[in-house]
């Protein structure tokens, strides 16, 4: 007998050229380089150029996925591109990522779970990969999120940057009794309720307006950590793991205190918890990818890690996912 399970095959990530460092920021609005790295970590972010738009972002981190993998968009039957900043309301930026490509077959579509899209985007590749629905999947988390910031609004503008960040999966049938590899488990969460701790005040149906992220800081770190190690814990119960057996933890990167108070709540040793918001800042959907790819270009994650991904977004929603790399 055998099993299905969807394997990693590659990654990549792309941050635009143009970067704004916090000494720069502080000549945009009341801040400085010492408080924000105090308070959250961040050293710089990368700002996309005008004319520069999300599926842009996204085609450019898919081909160095693609390249990893040793795979080109023939062999690519599903796209899920995760954002909050699409090109257009619709087509879907993966549509646009598809055309960009070349590709004429498969399927293509986004998913809107904010910082969590990435981790909520993996689950669902997984899912269509293990009901026969698709093959080998692109998956992609791409924004232009300092479209979405108000700049003379310091307790948000210095957080955000824009970046992408990829992901090459493909479908493979193990015997029953082989090592694990690739998605063992997936834990996916959200709470309405606490929308207007983290939104955009504008849309389609309400304003007819793109708007702005209006946050409340000290309630979304309070959320934050509990919520982490909540779906990490269960992530690691439905595929037979603990916290000891990590190699690695990719946390979604939003702000260093968060990070590092989730690790401390796990206990893992902070040389375990991959940390890169210093130089791109919060990318949303992307930032996890980002994380991974940088770590596994670094040589840190190799073949057999235990690897553990993790993320927490506006809605709120949040999720977590388990590979044996």
């Amino acid at each position: 007998m055998t099993k299905t399970r969807t394997i990693i095959r590659g990654v990549g990530g792309y941050l635009p050229e143009k970067v704004l460092t916090n000494a720069e920021l502080a000549t945009m609005v009341d801040t400085s380089d010492e408080w924000i790295q105090q308070r959250v970590g961040i050293k710089e972010r990368h700002i996309a150029a005008e004319g520069q738009f999300t599926s842009d972002l996204a085609v450019e981190a898919a081909r160095k996925a693609m390249a990893a993998a040793g795979v080109t968009p023939d062999d690519i039957d599903l796209i899920i591109v995760a954002t909050t900043t699409p090109d257009y309301t619709f087509p879907a930026a993966a549509t646009l990522v598809q055309m960009k490509l070349g590709m004429h077959h498969g399927m293509a579509f986004d998913l809107q779970a904010v910082c969590s899209g990435f981790v909520y985007a993996l689950a669902t590749a997984d899912s269509y990969i293990k009901n026969g629905l698709a093959t080998r999947a692109l998956i992609i988390g791409a924004e232009t999120f300092s479209r979405l910031l108000d700049w003379t609004d310091r307790t948000t503008c210095v957080l955000f940057g824009d970046g992408a960040g990829a992901m090459v999966v493909e479908k493979i049938e193990l015997d029953d009794d082989a090592p694990e590899r690739g998605v063992l488990a997936s834990a996916l969460r959200s709470d309405g309720h606490h929308w207007d701790k983290l939104y955009v005040d504008g849309g389609p149906s309400t304003t007819g307006t793109t708007g702005h992220v209006h946050m409340q800081g000290p309630e979304v770190f309070r959320h934050a950590v509990g919520k982490i190690t909540d779906v990490v814990y269960a992530t690691l119960d439905k595929a037979g793991y603990t916290v000891d057996d990590l190699d690695w933890f990719v946390p979604h990167q939003a702000n260093k205190r968060i990070i590092e108070g989730a690790g401390a709540k796990l206990r893992l040793p902070p040389e375990k918890v991959v940390m890169t918001v210093d130089l791109h800042a919060n990318t949303s959907a992307a930032s996890v990818p980002l994380a991974l790819s940088t770590a596994v270009a670094d040589g840190r994650i190799k073949e057999g890690d235990l690897v553990m991904l993790e993320a927490m977004g506006g809605g709120f929603t949040w999720a977590a996912s388990l590979i044996r790399w």
